[in-house]
């Protein structure tokens, strides 16, 4: 097939890396894979792109400064997408076309109303939770019904998208290790890895462990990740008095060294959509506790067999559950043992198979089986 994708940029980020994942595995596949990214490329890709993919950076990203300039600018980007869409393929029109996050979907879904080009919309996010503003999400609810299928990341955002649509697990590799970047502290390590913004729940996180550190002296909390709340968790951290055994590293490009050094992972999300730093401690042999949160935990981790999940938002019972397998070493190794079987779970291949079979009902007009 001749298979175009559409995305923001190719930055850091969880939807980025899935996509470049289902592009190489499709070139490898023998299908001819087109990539159109919506800003001008003046930043490299963050993740390596198979070289048989087509990329070609639009230009059509930016900022407005009010209604009617973001109205002509995305009338402009509509346009321009539909021009380039339909001859992304060395002048050939793609068979399918793959769009990724929110806005992107829209405008994709516009540009190509009239053709016969069928589209697939990949749903990013959980739109019980997550904000895209008033207009957009509007449009949202009038457009993806637009779109020959809604693909969701888990069955409870497939249950709330307007239109067709079926859900999809993101595959789950082994994550890379390229050097130390970071030398953990000594001891034993509980590990949470994430972008510090609010949803990430890591002021959540510093609570629950300040209520455990002192009945586990030997362990402490490394949060991998760079964002907008460095200054306020290090302020916390600082009032809470666990400077010495809370560390915030920032970003690591290839977190698999430092995941393997962990003997706990935690995630404190306060939403999310399919959290890919879970996955990859799992296949790290990693158990982990999670909040129970909206959505995608309960849908990976498995309750009492690689891990433990608790109610949302709840402090208490994330410090207990903490507790627990921290004061465990049988428990976490039982549940370490069972971890990687997410590589089984939702491996490559296996999703890869999921998405042929997805494209083909696309090519073919077709939506979710009854």
């Amino acid at each position: 097939m001749r298979i175009t994708l559409v995305i923001s940029s190719l930055c850091l980020g969880g939807a980025e890396g899935v996509l470049t994942r289902l592009a190489g595995g499709l070139c490898a596949r023998g299908h001819q894979v087109a990539l159109l990214t919506l800003d001008n490329g003046s930043v490299p890709p963050f993740y390596a792109l198979d070289p048989r993919i087509r990329h070609q950076p639009l230009g059509l990203a930016g900022t407005t400064t009010g209604p009617l300039d973001a109205l002509a600018a995305n009338l402009r980007r509509v346009r321009a997408l539909r021009r380039v869409v339909l001859t992304s393929h060395g002048g050939q029109r793609p068979d399918a076309v793959l769009s990724f996050m929110d806005t992107t979907n829209i405008l994709a879904i516009l540009a190509l109303l009239g053709t016969s080009v069928p589209l697939a919309a990949c749903e990013r996010t959980d739109p019980r939770v997550y904000d895209i503003g008033s207009a957009w999400g509007t449009l949202r609810r009038l457009t993806y019904p637009l779109a020959a299928l809604v693909v969701a990341q888990t069955e409870s955002v497939r249950r709330v998208l307007p239109g067709k649509s079926v859900a999809l697990p993101n595959p789950v590799e082994l994550p890379a290790d390229l050097g130390p970047g970071w030398i953990p502290p000594p001891g034993r390590l509980l590990m949470a890895l994430g972008r510090l913004a609010p949803e990430k729940g890591f002021d959540t996180l510093l609570d629950a462990f300040a209520r455990i550190a002192p009945a586990h002296p030997d362990w402490s909390l490394a949060i991998l990740g760079e964002g907008p709340e460095r200054g306020r968790l290090e302020e916390q951290r600082e009032a809470l008095g666990f400077a010495d055994r809370v560390q915030l590293p920032g970003r690591l490009d290839a977190p698999g060294g430092a995941l393997r050094r962990a003997e706990l992972f935690v995630l404190s999300s306060r939403f999310e959509g399919f959290p890919n730093a879970l996955c990859e401690a799992l296949a790290c042999g990693l158990p982990a506790v999670a909040f129970d949160c909206p959505s995608g935990p309960a849908e990976i981790l498995r309750h009492e067999v690689d891990g433990l999940l608790v109610p949302p938002g709840d402090v208490g019972a994330l410090a207990q559950a903490l507790s627990r397998l921290m004061g465990d070493d049988g428990l976490r190794g039982r549940m370490a043992a069972r971890a990687p079987e997410v590589l089984e779970r939702f491996g490559l291949e296996k999703v890869l198979d999921m998405w042929e079979a997805l494209l083909m009902r696309v090519v073919r007009h077709e939506g979710r089986p009854s």
